[in-house]
């Protein structure tokens, strides 16, 4: 093969990886409109660092000889650019999180309660959060029909302290997932000096409404019962949950009346089920409407008072317990308006809450701990914590 057509082949897949990485970066911008780019879109936005860096291979020497040349590098340039923007649109925000702490939280919510420096640090996209070297055990906390529901417990190394629990309840659209998901932010935390109990649950539609409820509120007690056993302090819980799993959080923390709980963090969840069954998803991207109705058993229009027991939104009372909220403004698959009309209902109510929209960030935001969304959920969610527990 002589030069000339060397050069006319390497120039092909100069185009090609152009247009290729170019693609990926539209998804840092716009929605994603099925389910296979929408997990694309999660790694986009929380790696574009890396695209951003990859999108500049087309600059290797030669790029200026032909017309293919220069026209990759200029899609090479602009998808770097895209790539880039959650971090771009991140910044701006840095200055704002520790005002919205103080203003709902006082000076419980000052920065000596929380973490030091700015919720976003570049030595840390690119070398990666660091997480200690913690690994699980597992317990069975319940037996219900002839099986064994587990949690995965991470405990700190802080000898007979008595230590705050973070209860994890993982996310799945109530029929999948399970406690080993995404497991760097249950890592981080018992580094920081908490118990974390990642729990299991009965998933539909084998088992509809209200059995996880029953099952998350089963493994609190057991977790109580064992407070001495795990050296966790019973009287200091918060929950934590993503998408499903966060509208059982707030569900079980909102209805427990139990002061033990004394706050909740709800990632990008379902709060009002009618609103969202009436509101759906993009079916390409997710069949809303299918999941709410094998978790619940029909719709709203056939179980009305199902729907409305299931949704958080309709427990909110000045007694609520306190809460952070956090959303993707671009979600496909719980639309943000779940958290801003769950918001405004805490704020009628009085409840000290905090509500992070991130406007770059798309449903798993947090899937990267150390992309822009998980530094983000990291500096917020420790620092809620550090604000409750008190």
């Amino acid at each position: 093969m002589n030069i000339s057509k060397i050069t006319i082949v390497l120039n092909y897949f100069r185009v090609a990886y152009a247009v290729l990485v170019f693609a990926l970066s539209l998804l840092a911008v716009f929605p994603a409109p099925t389910h296979l780019l929408w997990m694309v879109a999660v790694g986009v936005t929380g790696y574009g660092h890396l695209l951003a860096m990859s999108s500049l291979i087309v600059l290797l020497p030669g790029w200026r000889k032909s017309g293919a040349g220069r026209l990759s590098a200029a899609l090479g340039l602009v998808a770097a650019f895209l790539a880039l923007t959650p971090i771009l649109r991140a910044l701006p925000l840095n200055s704002r999180l520790s005002e919205k702490f103080e203003t709902a939280f006082g000076k419980n919510g000052q920065q000596a309660t929380s973490p030091g420096g700015s919720p976003l640090d570049f030595s840390d996209l690119l070398l990666g959060i660091g997480l200690p070297t913690i690994e699980s055990t597992t317990h069975s906390y319940k037996q219900v029909e002839g099986r064994s529901l587990t949690l995965d417990l991470y405990q700190p190394d802080s000898g007979d302290t008595a230590n705050p629990c973070v209860v994890v309840i993982h996310g799945g659209a109530w029929r999948g997932g399970d406690s080993t998901d995404m497991p760097d932010l249950n890592r981080y935390l018992a580094g920081k000096g908490y118990v974390v109990a990642s729990l299991n649950y009965r998933l539909a539609p084998a088992a509809r409404y209200p059995a996880p409820r029953e099952d998350i509120r089963q493994a609190i007690t057991y977790l109580k019962r064992h407070a001495a056993e795990f050296k966790l302090d019973p009287a200091r819980l918060i929950l934590l949950g993503r998408s499903a799993g966060a509208q059982l959080a707030l569900l079980v923390a909102y209805s427990a009346a139990d002061p033990a709980i004394r706050g909740v963090v709800s990632l990008y969840a379902p709060a009002d089920l009618t609103y969202g069954y009436l509101h759906p998803a993009n079916p390409l991207v997710i069949d809303s409407r299918g999941v709410l109705e094998d978790f619940l058993g029909g719709n709203p229009e056939e179980l009305p008072e199902v729907y409305r027991e299931a949704s958080p939104i309709h427990y909110v009372s000045v007694s609520a317990a306190p809460t952070l909220l956090i959303h993707g403004a671009r979600d496909e698959l719980v639309s943000p308006e779940q958290s801003r009309r769950l918001s405004a209902k805490l704020r009628e109510n009085g409840v000290p809450h905090v509500y992070l929209e991130l406007p770059w960030a798309t449903h798993g935001c947090d899937f990267n701990l150390s992309g822009p969304g998980g530094q983000w959920v990291v500096y917020a969610v420790e620092r809620f914590l550090a604000t409750v527990i008190r």
